[in-house]
Formats: C-alpha cells, sequence, structure tokens
C-alpha cells in the first residue's frame, strides 16, 4: 500500500491512498466465495451459483461491501505508518471500484496542532481582594424576605393604582375572535407597573374598581419576549376582582425558620456571607484564569482544528438546551435557533479549545503526573460537591478508563494552572469603587 501526505495546512491534511490490485482482487474473491456459500439463486443449488451470475445478481451490494472494508483497513494501516495525530473522524468520499485495478482514495484529516513549548512566565497578573460586606448580607436578606411576603387585599375602598398587586380575570381577543397565546385566565395575580402582560395592559387596570370588566387594547411591541405575540393588538376583556397589598415578615428568628433548617437569623446571615465569600473566591479565580491565557494566547499561535471547535460548540449548545429543558421551555419557545446559537459562541467554543490545548501542552512539557493521593482528593471533593459517598464517585469513574483519564485530565489542567500561578507575580488590588452621580 501506498501513502502520501498532502498538507493544506497546519491541521488539516490530505492521505493519498493506493491499495494494490491483488488486494483489491484478494478482497473481491473472498467476498464472492462468502456470497456464493449463502446466496440462494433460482435454478442454483446451494453453493453451486456461478461468479458470474452473482457478479451480475449482487455487484452493487458486494463492490459496495469491499469499499467500505477496503477503505477501513487501508486507513488504520495509513494512520500507523504516518503517524498522524488524528482527531475526529477522515472525511472519504470512494470512488468506484473497478475489478483488476488499484483502488485509489483520498482522506481528509484534522491533526492535533504542533505547538512549540510555552513560555508562561512573566505575566502580569492581579489578583481582586474582594470582601463580602454586611451591606450585601442585608440586600439579600431583604430580598427572601420579599419572597416570604403575602398578598393580602387592601381594607380600603379605591380603585387600583400602579404599585398594586391585582387580581384579574382576563381573555384575549384577535379581530374579534378568542387569540391561543391570551386565553381564558382566571385569578391571575399581577403588580401594576411592573409591564408583567405588557405597559398597555397595567395602564388599563389603573384607576378600575373591584368587581368593574373593562376591554383594554394592548399593542405589542415586534420585539415582544414571546415571538407568538409580538406586533400583534389584542383586545382584553379584563374583570378586576380584587386590590391587594404586600405584607412583608418581620425580620426575626420566626423568618430564619422558614428559610431552611435555621434557628436564628444569625445561622442565616452566616450562611448568607459564607456563599458571598465562596462566590467572590470563585470570581477572583475566573479573573486570574482570564488574565492568564489572554496573555498567554497573545504570544501562542496555532491553528486549531475545526472539528475540535464543532465538538466544544456542541457541547455549549446541548448544555443550553439542557437548561431551558429544566426550565420547560424549548429554543423555539424563546425565539432561539441551533444555527444562531452557533454563530453567537463559535468564538466562545475556539477559544475553550485554545485553552484546552495550551494546558495540555504545559502538562507535557512540564512532565506533569497526578499523585494517588491527589487522584483520591479529587474524588473527595467531586462526592461532597454532588452529596454522593466517595466509593459512588470512584466507582463511575474507575469502571470506564475513557471517564478516568478525562477526570485525570481535568485535575492535571487544575494543578497546571496552580503551576502557573506560581511562576509569576501577582499583585493583589482593592476593587474599584463604584462612583456614584454627587447629584443623586
Amino acid at each position: 500500500m501506498k501513502v502520501t501526505v498532502e498538507d493544506r495546512s497546519s491541521v488539516k491534511k490530505v492521505m493519498h491512498i493506493e491499495i494494490p490490485e491483488a488486494d483489491v482482487t484478494r478482497e473481491l474473491d473472498d467476498a464472492y466465495k462468502t456470497l456464493k456459500k449463502n446466496a440462494k439463486v433460482k435454478g442454483f443449488r446451494p453453493g453451486k451459483t456461478p461468479r458470474g451470475v452473482l457478479e451480475r445478481l449482487y455487484k452493487k451490494d458486494v463492490h459496495a461491501d469491499v469499499v467500505s472494508k477496503l477503505i477501513q483497513d487501508a486507513y488504520v494501516e495509513a494512520l500507523t505508518e504516518t503517524e498522524l495525530k488524528v482527531v475526529g473522524s477522515p472525511v472519504v468520499d470512494p470512488p468506484e471500484l473497478v475489478p483488476k485495478a488499484d483502488y485509489c482514495f483520498d482522506a481528509e484529516v484534522e491533526v492535533h496542532p504542533e505547538i512549540a513549548d510555552i513560555d508562561f512566565h512573566g505575566l502580569k497578573l492581579t489578583k481582586t481582594l474582594y470582601q463580602a460586606s454586611d451591606e450585601e448580607v442585608d440586600l439579600q436578606i431583604k430580598m427572601m424576605q420579599k419572597n416570604l411576603a403575602k398578598r393580602e387585599p387592601i381594607e380600603e375602598t379605591r380603585p387600583a393604582q400602579t404599585g398594586d398587586f391585582v387580581q384579574v380575570d382576563y381573555e384575549g381577543f384577535k379581530d374579534g375572535k378568542p387569540f391561543d397565546e391570551t386565553k381564558k385566565t382566571e385569578n391571575f395575580v399581577i403588580k401594576l407597573g411592573d409591564g408583567h402582560i405588557s405597559e398597555d395592559f397595567d395602564n388599563g387596570v389603573v384607576g378600575m374598581n373591584p368587581g368593574e370588566e373593562k376591554d383594554i387594547t394592548v399593542n405589542f411591541p415586534e420585539d415582544y419576549f414571546n415571538k407568538k405575540l409580538a406586533g400583534h393588538t389584542v383586545d382584553f376583556k379584563v374583570k378586576l376582582n380584587e386590590i391587594r397589598k404586600e405584607v412583608l415578615p418581620e425580620i426575626d428568628d420566626e423568618m430564619a425558620k422558614q428559610l431552611g433548617p435555621f434557628t436564628t437569623m444569625d445561622e442565616v446571615r452566616q450562611k448568607i456571607m459564607e456563599n458571598l465569600k465562596e462566590g467572590y473566591d470563585k470570581r477572583t479565580e475566573q479573573e486570574l484564569n482570564e488574565q492568564i491565557f489572554s496573555q498567554i494566547l497573545e504570544k501562542t499561535e496555532f491553528e486549531v482544528p475545526d472539528v475540535m471547535v464543532d465538538y466544544e460548540l456542541n457541547q455549549i449548545i446541548a448544555e443550553a438546551e439542557r437548561s431551558f429543558s429544566y426550565h420547560n421551555k424549548t429554543f423555539e419557545e424563546a425565539g432561539i435557533s441551533k444555527e444562531s446559537l452557533a454563530e453567537q459562541y463559535r468564538e466562545t467554543a475556539e477559544k475553550q479549545v485554545r485553552r484546552q490545548l495550551i494546558l495540555g501542552k504545559i502538562i507535557e512539557q512540564e512532565k506533569m503526573e497526578l499523585a494517588d493521593e491527589e487522584l483520591e482528593k479529587g474524588f473527595s471533593e467531586m462526592a461532597a460537591a454532588y452529596n454522593q459517598p466517595v466509593d459512588v464517585v470512584k466507582g463511575l469513574y474507575e469502571n470506564s478508563d475513557d471517564k478516568l483519564a478525562l477526570f485525570t485530565h481535568a485535575l492535571l489542567e487544575k494543578q497546571a494552572i496552580k503551576l502557573i500561578m506560581e511562576r509569576n507575580d501577582i499583585e493583589s488590588v482593592e476593587p474599584e469603587k463604584e462612583t456614584t452621580n454627587a447629584s443623586e
């Protein structure tokens, strides 16, 4: 077999593969011998059908099977011979097989990029010293208080006004006929002024008294979040049932008990402070990572195989789809297409692939290996994150070589980032204070 490699770019190659006529003939002979044993042809006993008859009846199928086997075997042999580090599957447009002749085909492949040793010293890194404040804790507690608020009917007799919570029945009509997107709904609660349905709707309800009915016309804008309502004019028949007020609970130990496994508000404050600190730690880590990779990428040039970017992009889209599904929504309902997401996040996917390749190169050039105790620590942290026994997590990975290899590499990537930080000076800085307008 003869193999030559054509360079289209540093990561795109074409293998020109020639299979000798003798190998082609042998595969054809073997295929017809097998067919002869099993074929049931009218007028011939099993195993006695002449090859000429078999060729006339089954030539197309036999040639397709033989071509498939020739290409598969030759491709594997070509990879061994060329030692190309191929990523993804080859693109092959199989030519027709001609008996008693060499079989030649091209396999377009993408290969792992060759990356020169990376100099990750001399980076300018800054670490922002974020601090969780009592004011932030107070703000979160007030948000929790609002979530626990009750809405009770107002005592005075007056019309609805902006800021009220109102309970209404409504039904929307388009051109005098009921509209599917605004079906009859009863006892629906909205806050006037929030524009939950639309600003027109809220303005129409303002001034109504409990028990009053009214026709309200709503012009939905072209950029309305529900694409099925965008640009439509809908006539609503609305009945105001009652006006409600928001009653907030006292911020005390009784409220703390409603928020989870707490007995005092001090415990709630402590937990919020812990969560804030954890969030700031992650933010600091993400900012440092961004600084590291942006600076290394500036001085490290290499091509990225499209197949790796496509894989990463598909992972991003799949994760978005899972997130939508978790909230019982679909891309279509949100007016989003996979094509638009692919266009929007392709650059992000390429950056993530470049980061993975850079870390992989650093792991290789620094000859980094994972010690057994570090792997055990990784399993323990994973178990704690998912609230699972360590043995369950270990079993999940140790029963799959592929999963274990990915998990091990992910831990090595973290160590590589840690190594980069250790080899560079990091300046600690205070966070920038938000400026406020003096006239406010």
